[in-house]
């Protein structure tokens, strides 16, 4: 592992337990993050998409330690962390959240709910703390009169803005945006895009930033990877990406883009508009019943990790 590496995913896995029935038996196992293998640098925003559903935020909150790993290595900085209690415990990595009104504790005021990680990380004395809230509010674009409010007294671009201070309160060096502009007007979207941007300069952060807009992850992100059914299916450059897709499920992605001219119809590349069931996925290659390249060996043997070029790789027996 190169010095570069902040954060990095070796061969992850996490699965549910399903269960179902009367006396709730667990009759399955749902594996919403299969043998992931991810490096993350310093200072670079790396985007994660794919369809909803695909496991991108349960990889997020494996990072954050929101989730327990059923296999593989999680290694932060340089040294492999023991358990999801040691990330929970860091201040290195914080959450935004995709909901920010969900996410923001109603019952507190802004002050209150800024200042609880500084508290719990025993920052400073009460006068330090509130120094640092009105700080915080400041880097995001609010003032020192939000301090006594609720959350339901703001708008949803606010919101988030608040839930961003809190993520950047005990200056973290990586944070994960989970679907963090999703949930916004168009217009609102572009003001949190560029704050993310103006943080990330200032404060020298790097980002996990997961969405299924390719459109936001184009303008913010330098590298992307791609999930599908809990696997990453390519990881490249963001210009190589766009200009160069390889793997027919990322080219499925970037034709569904809207096209903002209403004599042009977007094509769709994918033969089956539904994806197969998490529980009892396909043999061979995860993609190979929608994908519209597929060969016959695509049903019957697992794809290998392919290197196509410096920075661009690809699960496909297509660059096999």
């Amino acid at each position: 592992m190169t010095d570069n590496i902040y954060l990095s995913f070796k061969n992850v896995s996490k699965a549910f337990p399903v269960k179902t029935g009367t006396w709730i038996k667990k009759t399955a196992w749902l594996k919403a993050v299969d043998r992931v293998s991810l490096d993350l640098k310093k200072g670079e925003t790396m985007g994660l998409v794919g369809e909803s559903g695909c496991g991108k935020s349960t990889l997020g909150k494996i990072a954050c330690g929101l989730e327990k790993i059923s296999q593989g290595t999680v290694i932060l900085d340089g040294e492999e962390v023991g358990s999801s209690t040691d990330l929970l415990k860091s201040r290195k990595i914080q959450m935004i959240f995709q909901d920010p009104f969900s996410s923001l504790n109603p019952r507190q005021k802004i002050e209150n709910i800024i200042s609880e990680p500084l508290k719990i990380h025993k920052f400073g004395s009460r006068a330090d703390i509130r120094h640092k809230v009105i700080e915080l509010l400041d880097k995001v674009g609010l003032s020192q009169s939000h301090t006594s409010r609720y959350a339901h007294e703001f708008s949803g671009g606010q919101r988030q803005r608040i839930a961003i201070a809190r993520a950047i309160a005990l200056d973290p060096d990586m944070v994960i945006c989970d679907e963090p502009v999703s949930a916004l007007d168009v217009s609102v979207q572009a003001q949190i895009l560029k704050l993310l941007k103006k943080l990330q300069k200032d404060l020298n952060l790097s980002y996990m930033f997961i969405s299924h807009d390719l459109s936001v992850v184009k303008y913010l992100c330098s590298r992307v990877a791609v999930m599908y059914l809990g696997q990453l299916m390519e990881t490249a450059d963001k210009n190589d990406l766009y200009n160069n897709p390889c793997h027919p499920y990322t080219k499925a992605l970037l034709a569904s883009i809207p096209i903002p001219d209403p004599e042009i119809k977007s094509r769709s590349l994918i033969t089956s508009s539904e994806p197969p069931n998490p529980l009892d996925p396909p043999q061979g290659c995860y993609f190979h019943p929608r994908c519209p390249e597929k060969m016959d060996i695509c049903d019957q043997k697992k794809p290998k990790w392919t290197e196509i070029s410096s920075g661009q790789s690809v699960r496909c027996f297509l660059y096999e």
